[in-house]
């Protein structure tokens, strides 16, 4: 319906006669005229059921389209002259050609989604590839967009307005809250992928209400490995939002620690942390003692500057220091101490995290290497 509205709309742009386009039940869809959309037309039955390609009726010629077998609709323009005749055959061959091309774009995208939810054979991605005329062997990246749903605001149409142009960029609605760009891979600038993930964190947070966040996987060479990256960046995004949740660009290379303790089973880290805290020793951490420790974190163990960032006096940062060790048993000033700490704090997060039902997947298949 809006592809024949945007091709009506064009048509008003230089056609001097009223033009339009009905349904099967003689209702105006699109019109030149926009005042008459929504109005009946009463010839409409009549032009269907005639066997002629062109009928001409009540000083209105008319034209039925093939679209589809399930959907009919015909084309009409004012005047029974030559050269109305002329004008709809041409606006109903453009018209046709236009939802075709739509409908080709739409299965090349529902081909694209089945190969990164590995819903299509491997033999069978290279030719249809070249079917849809997609480059097989083309590097590529997936860019997971996760967002809160914005009612008022289209964040598909502002990612087609940032790339109008581009080739081989195909962009995805996986569902109602999850976007994916797959794109080539930029093998001679790899740092224009932390750009482009800038760029299109900025332009959707500038232009919509709607929280984003960003996963980002590694290269693929072919399209069949597409899949991996597309992994890759719904896990970017999963870990993300367990030991970075203030971060709103993850990337599947950079994940660090955070990549390591989710992949533990849930048994194994309860007995570290059974090891690493003496029983309710990490819940009698206060929250003041808490944030001390976060930033003493932060600076690298550097007691002067946390005391700086915290306003507190130095004594009073080594005697929060102390109670830690009094508490848990374990010495933040230590090294080994520190990295033990804040193993298991990582590793309470993630159990945490799991035990709320929080823990949020795309596509459902990440754990396949």
């Amino acid at each position: 319906m809006e592809e024949l509205k945007k091709c009506i709309r064009e048509a008003a742009k230089f056609l001097d006669k009223v033009a339009g386009v009905l349904d099967a039940d003689g209702i105006i869809v699109a019109c030149t005229d926009e005042k008459l959309e929504g109005t009946e037309d009463s010839s409409a039955r009549a032009v269907l059921l005639s066997n002629e390609s062109v009928a001409i009726t009540y000083g209105r010629t008319y034209v039925k389209l093939p679209v589809s077998e399930k959907a009919n609709y015909i084309c009409f323009i004012d005047g029974t002259d030559n050269a109305s005749r002329i004008y709809i055959e041409l606006l109903s061959n453009w018209i046709v050609a236009a939802l075709r091309e739509r409908n080709s774009d739409a299965e090349r995208e529902a081909f694209l989604k089945n190969v990164l939810l590995e819903n299509e054979l491997p033999g069978d991605i290279p030719l249809k590839a070249r079917e849809y005329k997609i480059p097989y062997s083309l590097p590529r990246i997936a860019f997971l967009i996760r967002f809160e749903q914005a009612e008022e605001v289209d964040c598909m149409e502002i990612l087609y307005n940032m790339f109008p142009e581009e080739k081989n960029i195909y962009i995805l609605a996986m569902d109602e809250e999850t976007i994916v760009i797959l794109m080539e891979y930029p093998k001679e600038e790899p740092e224009r992928v932390d750009e482009m993930a800038k760029q299109i964190l900025d332009n959707l947070n500038a232009e919509s209400m709607a929280k984003i966040h960003i996963g980002i996987g590694m290269s693929a060479d072919t399209l069949k490995d597409a899949a991996k990256s597309y992994r890759e960046a719904s896990l970017a995004l999963t870990v993300g939002s367990i030991f970075e949740s203030e971060t709103y660009v993850m990337r599947y290379d950079q994940l660090g620690l955070g990549r390591l303790i989710y992949q533990l089973p849930p048994t194994l880290c309860h007995m570290f942390l059974d090891e690493v805290f003496p029983k309710g020793a990490y819940e009698a951490l206060d929250s003041e003692t808490l944030l001390t420790i976060h930033k003493f974190f932060e600076n690298n163990l550097n007691g002067s500057e946390t005391s700086r960032q915290l306003f507190v006096h130095r004594n009073t940062l080594v005697y929060r220091l102390d109670k830690v060790q009094k508490i848990t048993g374990l010495d933040l000033r230590s090294f080994d101490d520190a990295v033990l700490f804040k193993l298991a704090s990582m590793v309470r997060k993630y159990l945490e995290k799991q035990e709320k039902g929080s823990l949020k997947t795309t596509g459902g298949k990440w754990w396949h290497n």
